[in-house]
């Protein structure tokens, strides 16, 4: 049977549409309180004819929940916000198909992972159990050691992007741009998009730098030749393109291409089709594209320097990287991540060292133009001048690499905190809202950064043991 909490929050668990018969998927659900009781049982009993038992929900909701409304006002909106911030949430809207469509787009900056339009019970509750059997995969993927171990974070906009790669990594076999500054993990995206590709585990990632592709020499580096084709053409060779038959091909700075080089593309990405160089035979190969560049592709198509038809054969689907600066709070781990990669590859046997309190400040407080692979350079910088036991420290860092007096006064509030508050105010956003977003956001990120030390976290906000503990106290119980 199944039953609610004191917080009108009812716990469910799959059992037999979750990809795997061992694998469970604890759901909360949570209906606001316009709710009848009658509507409650009627979607209770509808999700039960699916495979749904009941369990214990954590506190704050975490993982994947539903969330049931079927009246909309500002404190649905603000109880889904809470509801959704840690977790995916599914949104069912038991109205009117004309008042739930210009408020889907609500829900979603809200946090709704996926809005269900049901005016009336009842209707199938596979639809549900069909998107959280798929959340429950990408989970599970994102959560293994294949993924965790090689994309390292856990900021919030790092998290989204690495299900999203997931996600179409896994279950598609589109095509894939990734788009983001120099620095930024382009091709760890691209090798794990490889890695997780269905169909072709035993198959190799054919890489292409479309910087080094001189206009001469492409057809055969892509399309390969046959022998005798040109002068000194002495026998037969594989392009690309043949290469990645059966696996992925990436093209590395494809916003590098030249016009004409792009057009030679347009009929092997769409048809999979293409000639060797001095052969009359169609040839056929089946691949996966993948694609990254740290250029602007929409200014290239306005200006005339990409393609418009190159893109849209490309793009098949977009991912982002984000900067280092947008995800300052993975900076700790990533930073661990470096030494202790350092530290195997020379075979070291006493355990890696830690930063002190001070070198940990300087490089979250530090610029890092050239993202990721700065990061890295600089870490690597810090492990080499290190030596004896005990934590890297602020000796270790080189003297021409040492913050002036003034960083501290200057680093904040920066563009990208500036940007923030300017864009939650676009979307209209109120005040009150923007600073309570703001504290919980410094409240996670103080924590995450201290690993989960709260004392060391209260110290970092300024407040008290007991101050941080009531708000996380209230945080859930609002939740």
């Amino acid at each position: 049977m199944l039953s609610c909490d004191g917080a009108g929050v009812l716990i469910v668990t799959f059992v037999n549409e979750s990809p795997s018969a061992n694998q469970t998927l604890r759901v909360w659900v949570r209906f606001a309180r316009h709710v009848s009781a009658d509507v409650r049982q009627t979607l209770s009993a509808m999700l039960r004819c699916t495979g749904i038992e009941t369990d214990c929900m954590p506190s704050p909701p975490t993982g994947t929940g539903l969330f049931v409304f079927d009246a909309y006002d500002d404190e649905t909106l603000e109880s889904l916000r809470s509801a959704s911030r840690n977790a995916a949430v599914l949104v069912i809207a038991m109205v009117a198909p004309a008042i739930a469509t210009p408020i889907q787009w609500d829900l979603l900056r809200a946090g709704a992972a996926d809005v269900l339009v049901w005016p009336q019970l009842p209707r199938d509750a596979l639809q549900v159990s069909a998107r959280l059997g798929r959340w429950l995969a990408v989970q599970n993927l994102v959560d293994s050691p294949r993924v965790s171990n090689s994309l390292i974070g856990t900021s919030d906009v790092w998290r989204s992007l690495v299900r999203q790669v997931v996600e179409v990594a896994a279950f598609t076999r589109s095509s894939v741009l990734i788009n983001g500054e120099s620095g930024t993990g382009k091709e760890l995206i691209a090798r794990l998009i490889h890695d997780l590709s269905p169909n072709n585990p035993r198959h190799e990632m054919v890489i292409v730098d479309c910087t080094t592709i001189s206009a001469e020499l492409s057809g055969s580096e892509l399309f390969g030749h046959e022998r005798g084709a040109f002068t000194g053409a002495v026998c037969q060779r594989e392009g690309a393109f043949e290469l990645a038959n059966g696996g992925t091909l990436f093209l590395d700075e494809i916003g590098e291409l030249p016009p004409p080089l792009q057009a030679r593309l347009l009929r092997v990405i769409q048809e999979h089709k293409y000639k060797r160089v001095g052969s009359n035979t169609w040839q056929h190969t089946d691949f996966r594209l993948v694609c990254a560049t740290n250029r602007d592709l929409d200014t290239g198509m306005v200006d005339g320097t990409f393609r418009r038809d190159l893109y849209f054969r490309i793009a098949g689907w977009i991912c982002r990287t984000p900067s280092l600066r947008e995800r300052r709070a993975d900076i700790p781990a990533l930073a661990r991540h470096f030494v202790s990669s350092e530290w195997s590859n020379n075979e070291r046997k006493e355990p890696a060292p830690e930063f002190d309190d001070s070198v940990r400040e300087y490089l979250l407080a530090r610029d890092y133009p050239g993202n990721v692979r700065d990061l890295r350079r600089v870490v690597t910088r810090l492990l080499h001048r290190h030596t004896g036991p005990g934590p890297i420290t602020v000796g270790n860092v080189p003297e021409e690499e040492r913050p002036c007096a003034s960083l501290a006064a200057t680093s904040w509030p920066d563009i990208t905190f500036n940007s923030a508050i300017r864009h939650a105010v676009q979307l209209g956003i109120g005040l009150k809202e923007i600073g309570q977003a703001a504290t919980e956001t410094a409240v996670d990120a103080a924590i995450d950064l201290e690993q989960q030390n709260l004392h060391r976290a209260a110290c970092r906000l300024g407040v008290t043991d007991r101050a941080l503990q009531m708000r996380r106290a209230n945080r859930a119980g609002t939740a």
